[in-house]
């Protein structure tokens, strides 16, 4: 197959229309198999994904030099393609635990530095704040990419989970080219104003949670149970109530799926890339198998009649459950 790519924003560069995301590569969702991962960063490279993403507290690190030790062991043509977003500003302890986000310029700086290091990179594509640090003006977070990106450690300068007024004050500060946020068939808080806002700057979207950490991939089960280490287990939308009512959701798009012989996972993606040129799905794939699945959804075609089913199926709003827990909604400058 050859991969479609789309454009980062206005200032941005181009990259596979679908992106892999490698956050459950380090644990995030229970134990993961490192040669697994591993041969999964190389069929997406094969498969002509340029867009990795990773953050510097996956794993505290642990992701970093996942992808270090792919991109070091995959073809050279295939290693000079790849693209890596990578978030940073998240403090953790050595049990895992999380003390905040820290966006100070110095605090940017010295992030970067170890990243680079982990990554066995010269330069990172695309270098971004996880979250806003609500003790630290964005502009100075922002400001402090920009000299990164004026001295060549940096390319791109993204943004992650800031709502429309946050958006709006780092892109008078420097060129942002997207924003990765989370949005799905049951994720579409951002329609309402982040999108539009994005559209007027001239900014892309990263689309993560794309199938809503596998909720609606149709591999999910009401039964099913989740590790302690597994951020499904503390999820709203996993638990209880909510969960059963997700899936009748999920059933709902299964017979639209099934009309068309595609997967559940595949239409939730193919969704999601009908929504514009400027959104790209972030897949978080740990397997070849998964990988394989997400990259089919480029195939499927949704005509207005497909679209009109889906929408009745799963109504904006129609989710149960908050995405997050509370203590971690209150984090999301996206959400204000």
């Amino acid at each position: 197959m050859t991969m479609r790519t789309r454009k980062l924003g206005t200032t941005g560069p181009q990259v596979s229309a679908l992106g892999l995301g490698c956050m459950g590569m380090s644990g995030m969702y229970g134990e993961a198999d490192r040669a697994e991962s591993i041969a999964t960063i190389h069929a997406a490279l094969e498969a002509g994904v340029t867009l990795l993403d990773t953050g510097d507290f996956y794993g505290m690190g642990h992701n970093e030099l996942l992808i270090n030790e792919a991109l070091r062991t995959a073809p050279a043509a295939l290693r000079e393609n790849a693209q890596v977003s990578v978030k940073f500003g998240a403090l953790r302890g050595p049990d895992g635990d999380w003390y905040g986000f820290d966006g100070r310029p110095a605090a940017v700086k010295n992030f970067a530095a170890y990243s680079l290091q982990r990554l066995g990179v010269d330069h990172i594509d695309v270098y971004r704040p996880s979250r806003l640090d609500p003790d630290v003006p964005i502009e100075e977070t922002v400001g402090a990419v920009a000299e990164l990106v004026e001295k060549g450690w940096v390319r791109h300068i993204g943004l992650s989970e800031v709502g429309a007024s946050t958006i709006r004050r780092a892109a008078a500060t420097a060129p942002i080219v997207d924003l990765q946020i989370e949005y799905a068939l049951i994720s579409r808080g951002p329609e309402r104003n982040i999108l539009p806002t994005l559209r007027e700057l001239g900014i892309a979207v990263t689309a993560y949670g794309v199938l809503a950490r596998g909720l609606i991939s149709g591999h999910v089960s009401a039964g099913q149970g989740f590790a302690a280490n597994d951020f499904r287990a503390h999820s709203p939308r996993f638990q209880g109530d909510n969960l059963r009512h997700n899936l009748t959701l999920v059933e709902s798009l299964r017979k639209i799926a099934e009309q068309k012989g595609v997967s559940v996972a595949q239409i939730a993606i193919a969704w999601v890339l009908s929504r514009g040129e400027d959104i790209v799905p972030v897949i978080g794939a740990r397997t070849r198998e998964r990988l394989g699945e997400a990259l089919g959804a480029l195939d499927v075609t949704l005509d207005e009649s497909d679209l009109a089913a889906i929408e009745a199926a799963v109504p904006a709003d129609a989710a149960a459950g908050d995405r997050y827990a509370a203590e971690q909604m209150a984090m999301l400058d996206s959400e204000r």
